[in-house]
């Protein structure tokens, strides 16, 4: 595949050269939105690639590692805090099922919100695992092994005072990119998971729109609250991204229609890369969707989630590859990967 490195080199001078501001956001160009003027390296809840995820050695090793964003998966404790954790179960990435046997819910189930703070210290985080007739297979085998070592869960609060103090420490500027997961989960169990996420943002300075916060979400309805009712209750104001799953509901964003609605309340989306490129496609014969020009041309940053290098696409002959495609002939403006280094290591050797 042709490299398509001077285009993107062309681009990037013309974006730097024209911002302006509408409405509260910061475009460029031709009204797109210029939050990072780099293809941005988002650690998908970490260094997952090489540690557990969403712990906080993950985290520290995806900042080692040069990522300009880490991500953080959010859900509400029993007594309110908000922690890190992908799923509002335990189940899959901890020992709950042997230290809390009698804890789980009449579907098997063990939720991370009929836990305080302190029970959930308790618990032994790992690699993400299946588990089977009481046998555990980790979901990526290659990973790092199951039942090794120790980690445990975090607040979002002390992963956010890893990452500003190792920004101190450092020099660097990395940012954070928190997702408010099963909002609607949340509020069925009495509780406000976007007015605790945001109290804890505005708490240490993450308050206003800048280049050092994405906030994320699945949910289409809370994120317009978050913008149209939070965020003037509370005087905040941080960019938001429309995640995008494969599902229908999220297929309304394929037409210009649906990506003008996303962009009345967002800044930018986040969709699976099954929504860019079509999975059965193969190498030399992408079949592609025109999302990505959608969205910047409603003035959207893109980034795409998962890129792994051990579950590549059967289109992408390696991880070099599959990066190629996306960020320089596809052109989306970053990307979630469990890999971090590798993925800055493309970058930089593509300038």
């Amino acid at each position: 595949m042709k490299s398509a490195r001077p285009a993107v080199l062309l681009a990037t001078m013309f974006l730097v050269g024209c911002v302006v501001t509408v409405n509260d956001r910061v475009l460029v160009g031709k009204e797109r939105v210029a939050l990072w003027q780099e293809k941005l390296v988002i650690a998908h809840r970490g260094a997952s690639g090489y540690l557990p995820e969403h712990t906080l050695p993950a985290k520290a090793m995806a900042y080692a590692q040069g990522a300009h964003f880490i991500e953080q998966d959010l859900v509400l404790s029993k007594d309110d805090h908000v922690v890190v954790l992908h799923d509002h179960h335990l189940d899959s990435v901890t020992n709950v099922h042997d230290v809390f046997p009698d804890r789980a819910r009449a579907d098997g189930r063990y939720y991370v919100i009929d836990f305080t703070l302190v029970e959930l210290r308790e618990l032994a985080v790992s690699e993400r695992f299946k588990l089977s007739d009481g046998e555990k297979t980790a979901v990526f085998e290659q990973r790092f092994p199951l039942e090794k070592s120790s980690f445990r869960i975090a607040t979002f609060a002390e992963e956010i005072e890893l990452i500003q103090g190792l920004n101190r420490s450092t020099g660097r500027a990395v940012g954070i990119y928190p997702e408010i997961k099963s909002p609607a989960f949340h509020r069925g169990e009495g509780k406000d998971i976007s007015v605790a996420v945001l109290k804890v943002l505005k708490a240490y300075g993450y308050d206003e729109q800048q280049g050092s916060v994405f906030l994320q979400c699945f949910d289409a309805s809370e994120l317009q609250r978050i913008r149209d009712e939070l965020f003037p209750s509370m005087n905040m104001t941080v960019p938001l991204v429309q995640l995008l799953g494969t599902g229908p509901a999220f297929r309304a964003a394929l037409i210009p229609a649906g990506m003008k609605k996303v962009a009345s309340y967002a800044d930018g989306i986040g969709p699976s890369m099954q929504l860019i490129v079509e999975p059965d496609s193969v190498a030399g014969k992408l079949k592609t969707t025109n999302l990505v020009q959608l969205a910047h041309d409603q003035g959207l940053v893109v980034h795409p989630y998962t890129f792994r290098r051990d579950l590549l696409p059967a289109y992408a002959n390696d991880y070099d590859d599959l990066l190629e495609i996306f960020l320089d002939d596809i052109g989306v403006d970053g990307v979630f990967t469990d890999f971090p280094d590798l993925t800055v290591e493309y970058i930089e050797s593509n300038l």
